[in-house]
């Protein structure tokens, strides 16, 4: 069984063409921008079978043209592999597009049966400098490099996601660092820039707990730039989201 925080449906920025969005429920890293810190615990969100995503998949079926098709997204992920990959490999039988979004924080077997049946991977490399990262997430982007080096010598096809916060991650010398980094790599598609934003910032007020960026403030549009203008520079395809 699946353990899903919510569904979106028609969804237009979590992989190509048109999606049906499915957010699981529970997540292994803490990151200060979180904007959906309900999707954090393990418990919770409601249980579902393959089968009935699948249907909500048939019924999708006429708006996702060619390209489009089932993003999995978070919380995160690779948390429920197992489950997923049973979704994924009969998604795929049914002739849909396959998509997962993840921190990347978990290669096992599991991990790679999973991604044999996965068309396209969202990975969210949140920094590059393993300081950084750990004031970020609260977790090691060791995994998540190893992730996506794997990732690369598969020739999986990915994009690359980079959450933009003003104090955190917009440092320009690890922005430079960030795409040196990743510059060589042939399976990166694009390379998606999310400026940081406050939407989901009544969650914690609701959810009782602590909001850490509270009074971050939103990246500035030069900002932005200053972020689309590095990544260009390694990136043929930069969009910002």
């Amino acid at each position: 069984m699946l353990q899903v925080h919510s569904i979106e449906t028609l969804g237009t920025h979590e992989g190509p063409g048109i999606r049906l969005v499915v957010f699981m429920q529970g997540c292994n890293f803490r990151c200060l921008y979180c904007h959906n810190p309900d999707t954090r615990p393990h418990k919770g969100g409601k249980q579902m079978k393959s089968e009935e995503i699948l249907n909500m998949l048939e019924k999708s079926r006429p708006y996702f043209k060619n390209i489009g098709g089932l993003t999995v997204s978070g919380g995160e992920s690779l948390l429920q592999r197992q489950e997923l990959a049973d979704l994924f490999t009969k998604a795929k039988k049914a002739g849909f597009n396959t998509t997962l979004d993840t921190n990347g924080s978990i290669l096992d077997e599991d991990s790679k049966k999973l991604l044999e049946v996965t068309d396209l991977v969202l990975l969210d490399v949140k920094h590059i400098d393993p300081v950084w990262h750990m004031k970020v997430t609260n977790a090691s982007n060791e995994p998540v490099l190893q992730f996506a080096k794997y990732l690369e010598n598969i020739g999986k096809p990915m994009w690359l996601r980079y959450v933009l916060v003003p104090g955190y991650t917009n440092q320009q010398e690890f922005l430079e660092k960030w795409g040196a980094y990743f510059k060589n790599y042939q399976n990166i598609k694009r390379v998606e820039i999310l400026p940081f934003h406050k939407y989901g910032f009544y969650k914690y007020k609701e959810l009782g707990i602590e909001n850490p960026l509270e009074d971050c403030p939103v990246p500035t549009q030069e900002q932005i730039k200053e972020a689309e203008n590095i990544f260009k520079k390694y990136f043929k395809s930069v969009y910002i989201r």
